[in-house]
């Protein structure tokens, strides 16, 4: 079995979410059907799916039901992180009572079993990170908060035996553009993370403030669609 990464699926079925991304540049147009086609002919029925955020430009959960119902259609199991802009993710144990194929990660982790043993999904939004351009006061609040419930989460897996098994995702990068060190690389480090997937990044110039690659023993990876193409990537 498999688990793979995307992140910044921009859905918005719904008519009363008027969101049309191809405005956005030739890497969005028609991205919904491109990653549908990409994830039905990669993923199969015992494989995992992470979506790392911004999933829905829905304002209310019934605007995002169509949405969901269009993820849930598709093969797999899948893993919800949030975004910035689920303004829809509200009340998590409700969330996770709607689907059998989607799980809603929030404080906690996700397990995936196969024959090379187990693994621990972790996550949370994330949020930027000090040195960036205009940190304030009011970023340190959630700054702070999301360092809290990534922490939580990936305890949460270390307590339930998962000590070198954890893959963890994040909406936001996890450095500043500088990419120097942050809260939430010295959690991925305390707590034995080998990979990281993480979106939110758009553009060919926006995408270099993400660091790729591997800092301090952690695999970092940018996993945004329009800079996979709409095309899923395989992590295990």
């Amino acid at each position: 079995m498999a688990i793979y990464a995307i992140a910044d699926l921009h859905l918005g079925f719904d008519k009363r979410v008027e969101k049309p991304m191809d405005i956005y540049g030739e890497r969005w147009i028609n991205h919904t059907e491109r990653i549908k086609e990409d994830w039905e002919k990669c993923v199969k029925a015992g494989d995992t799916v992470i979506i790392a955020g911004d999933i829905s430009w829905a304002l209310k959960l019934d605007e995002a039901l169509i949405d969901l119902a269009w993820i849930d259609s598709l093969p797999g199991k899948k893993v919800l992180i949030k975004g910035n802009h689920e303004l829809w993710w509200n009340g998590i144990n409700k969330l996770n009572k709607m689907y059998d194929d989607i799980f809603f990660l929030q404080n906690t982790f996700y397990e995936v079993n196969d024959e090379t043993g187990r693994t621990a999904i972790c996550g949370s939004r994330g949020w930027i990170c000090p040195g960036t351009d205009g940190f304030s006061e009011d970023d340190r609040k959630i700054y702070n908060r999301e360092c809290l419930r990534l922490e939580l989460s990936l305890a949460a897996a270390r307590d339930a035996g998962f000590e070198n098994g954890i893959i963890a995702a994040l909406h936001f990068p996890p450095t500043n553009e500088n990419h120097n060190l942050s809260g939430f690389t010295e959690l991925f480090e305390k707590y034995g993370v080998k990979q990281v997937v993480y979106g939110h990044l758009h553009g060919k110039e926006i995408w270099k403030r993400g660091f790729q690659g591997i800092l301090n023993g952690v695999k970092y990876s940018l996993v945004a669609q329009d800079y996979t193409d709409a095309k899923l990537i395989r992590l295990k």
